[in-house]
């Protein structure tokens, strides 16, 4: 979370003018995104002051000036918030991996697999996306299967009618596969076809490609493989029910927890 009112974020059109109102600026800036940005490709940034020295700092005088605004607002906020009024040129949040899994905490329930994808520590993931740290590709397959789409429609909750992921009921709660090594490079393999779907499309957002109207064939179809490569990792028939799916996880979760 940013906890700043903004002062911290630049927004992409005001982006150029910070940069050439305050030329120094530009190495502490990154892409910021939440779960718009990052569904709809949409560009936006924030000052990540983590390291930077208070001359280095004084020596930029628009970035200055976001500091100062936001350290008056945490200063006039609730209690917690006003802790942070200590590091006003810092968000709440300074955790940036190198290189993470990102997951939407909302997504639409008219997609058949919510978007979830590499980012690394030239993005900020602002509130609304979730990270998994250190993740490979065969985890980016299993997360992105119709077997964890099933648990996601199962025990998830709504916002409005959209899935509202959460790191404790579903991604906690879910039991994984224990497949063989062929099994598991199986994943890898058709985890990897899935980006490389994705990349003949550069210009789409996650939002034109998960749309089940636009999807690209070459997308679903890896997509698919993908789904039969978990489904035998579990030892699963890949033409599995959904209902099927889900009743077996709960059996393994049921085992996992007594």
């Amino acid at each position: 979370m940013s906890t700043d009112d903004g002062n911290l974020i630049i927004e992409a059109e005001d982006y150029e003018e910070f940069i050439r109102r305050d030329p120094k600026s530009q190495k502490y800036i990154k892409r910021y995104m939440i779960v718009n940005e990052f569904i709809n490709n949409i560009a936006r940034y924030c000052l990540w002051l983590v390291g930077v020295s208070p001359n280095e700092l004084r020596s930029m005088p628009l970035v200055m000036e976001r500091v100062r605004a936001c350290r008056e607002d945490r200063l006039n906020g609730a209690p917690d918030r006003q802790k942070l009024a200590d590091t006003p040129h810092l968000l709440r949040e300074t955790l940036n991996p190198e290189r993470y899994l990102a997951i939407p905490k909302t997504s639409s329930e008219k997609r058949s697999y919510i978007p979830i994808d590499w980012l690394d520590s030239s993005v900020i993931p602002g509130d609304g996306l979730l990270i998994v740290p250190n993740a490979m590709l065969y985890h980016f397959g299993v997360l992105t299967s119709r077997v964890h789409m099933a648990w996601v429609r199962a025990v998830a909750g709504r916002l409005k009618s959209d899935y509202r992921y959460s790191a404790t009921l579903v991604y906690n709660c879910f039991v994984w596969p224990s497949p063989s090594e062929k099994q598991r490079a199986k994943i890898e393999s058709t985890a990897q076809k899935i980006l490389d779907a994705r990349n003949l499309y550069p210009e789409s957002s996650f939002a034109d490609l998960y749309d089940e109207a636009s999807m690209p064939v070459e997308l679903r179809k890896a997509h698919r493989e993908n789904d039969e490569a978990v489904c035998e990792a579990y030892g699963w028939p890949k033409d599995i029910s959904e209902s099927d799916i889900v009743a077996r996880l709960f059996e393994l979760y049921q085992k996992l927890t007594l």
